[in-house]
C-alpha cells in the first residue's frame, strides 16, 4: 500500500526459524546495503507487539527519484519480523525522514493477528 511518500508492505514466506538479531546481520545488511542507495542503518531489536515479539530493523535510504522533478526524499524505514510455525512475516513501514510516524507505524504492527 502506498499514498504519496508512505508505503506498507506485507510480505509471508516459508522459514524455519525465528529471525535474530545475528541473522540479519549475517543475512540481510549486505542485500541491504547493495540495494538501498544511502543505506544508513539505525537499529536492530526485538519489540514487543499485540501477535508477539518481532525483530525491529530501521535504517534510513533515499527513495525513487520523482519522475517529475528527478528529486528523491530520504526515507525512515522500519522492518519489522514475526515468526510463527515456520512462517515468517515482513511489514516494511516508509515514510519521509523526519515524520512523525511512532504512533501509526505501532498501530499498524499491533495490527498484525496470527490465524
Amino acid at each position: 500500500f502506498t499514498d504519496k511518500l508512505n508505503s506498507i508492505r506485507i510480505e509471508s514466506a516459508p522459514h524455519p526459524s525465528a529471525p535474530s538479531e545475528a541473522s540479519v546481520r549475517a543475512d540481510d545488511l549486505a542485500g541491504l546495503q547493495a540495494s538501498v542507495p544511502g543505506f544508513r542503518l539505525g537499529q536492530i531489536g526485538t519489540v514487543p507487539r499485540t501477535a508477539g515479539d518481532a525483530l525491529l530493523l530501521s535504517y534510513q535510504g533515499d527513495g525513487a527519484p520523482d519522475s517529475v522533478t528527478g528529486k528523491s526524499v530520504t526515507q525512515d524505514v522500519e522492518r519489522y519480523q514475526f515468526w510463527k510455525d515456520g512462517t515468517l512475516v515482513t511489514i516494511t513501514l516508509t515514510s519521509p525522514k523526519g515524520a512523525d510516524n511512532v504512533d501509526p507505524w505501532k498501530t499498524v504492527t499491533n495490527a498484525f493477528g496470527w490465524q
